[in-house]
This record gives structure tokens, C-alpha cells and sequence, in this order.
């Protein structure tokens, strides 16, 4: 088997703009929906510990109701999604 090494794109240098903080909280509470239903269809519920074997996870709960901690993962993904499409040279703009 090879070792797989990660090579994300470089984003530190990429700063995102003000008018993307809405957007970034939509995509992260989004990120949190499809893990969600995704975990849901595979037969997941929620419980108060995570259970591999009996397929329940705490964090199966509305967004609102995540705790800070695992908000934190979802608006990382959406933060890093953003950069590398203003990496890539793509423009975002605000729809009003």
C-alpha cells in the first residue's frame, strides 16, 4: 500500500472578505445538513454519546443546536471551500 500524503491547497495567504461571513455561517450550517442526512440514510440516530456499533451520534441535531466545538468544524470546511475558490481566481459575488 502507498502512503498517501494530503495536498490541500495553499489558502493561509487567502483573506475573506467581510460581505462572506454570512455566506461562510449558510455553508457551514449546509455542511452540517448533508453529514446529517447522509448519517441519517445510513441508519444513524441521535444519542447522547457517539456509538459506532449502534450507529448514534450526539450531533445529530439542528445546527442551532450544535455545540460551539463542532460548529467550528463545519465553518472550517466552508472557510477553506471559499478560499481555494478565491484561490482558484473565481469571483463570489453578493446576489442583491
Amino acid at each position: 500500500m502507498t502512503t498517501y500524503t494530503p495536498k490541500p491547497l495553499e489558502t493561509s495567504g487567502v483573506t475573506l472578505p467581510p460581505s462572506l461571513v454570512e455566506l461562510l455561517e449558510q455553508l457551514a450550517e449546509n455542511t452540517h445538513e448533508v453529514w446529517s442526512a447522509t448519517r441519517i440514510a445510513a441508519g444513524w440516530t441521535h444519542g447522547p454519546t457517539r456509538d459506532d456499533e449502534q450507529k448514534r451520534n450526539p450531533c445529530l441535531v439542528p445546527y442551532a443546536d450544535l455545540p460551539e466545538s463542532e460548529k467550528v468544524y463545519d465553518r472550517n470546511t466552508a472557510a477553506e471551500t471559499l478560499k481555494a475558490i478565491l484561490l482558484l481566481g473565481y469571483e463570489i459575488r453578493d446576489p442583491a
